[in-house]
């Protein structure tokens, strides 16, 4: 992104990681324009659980090229939950079938100052 580093306080996705080619380099991106502490709030949908993770898993190559890139079956939860960038703040998911057939998930991550991320990475 055309931002010097540690621009935001916050940065907003919304149902756009299904169809990054490279999450963790979207990512590096994010924590980069991120000031320590700011936050990353995003609205995604995730690949669902049991049998229809099975249909999703059937239908995502279509998918992709009916959807603009759209990957149906991406678990964009769990690299979000993960992340040693951001502490997570708030995390929703929502199985609901009103929404649709995908799970949603909405939540905020916290970037971590580069020191405390340090200390953190020592420990392990």
């Amino acid at each position: 992104m055309p931002f010097a580093d540690e621009s935001f306080d916050v940065v907003i996705a919304s149902l756009v990681f299904c169809t990054i080619l490279d999450v963790e380099a979207a990512l590096l991106e994010v924590a980069r324009v991120l000031k320590p502490g700011g936050e990353f709030r995003f609205l995604e949908h995730v690949r669902d659980d049991g049998t229809v993770e099975i249909s999703h898993d059937v239908l995502a190559p279509a998918w992709h090229t009916v959807a603009g890139g759209c990957h149906l079956n991406r678990e964009t939860d769990e690299v979000f939950r993960t992340d040693d960038r951001f502490e997570l703040v708030d995390y929703t998911r929502v199985d609901d079938d009103r929404i649709g057939v995908v799970p949603l998930i909405r939540g905020t991550l916290e970037r971590h100052d580069d020191t405390s991320l340090l200390a953190r990475l020592v420990k392990r």
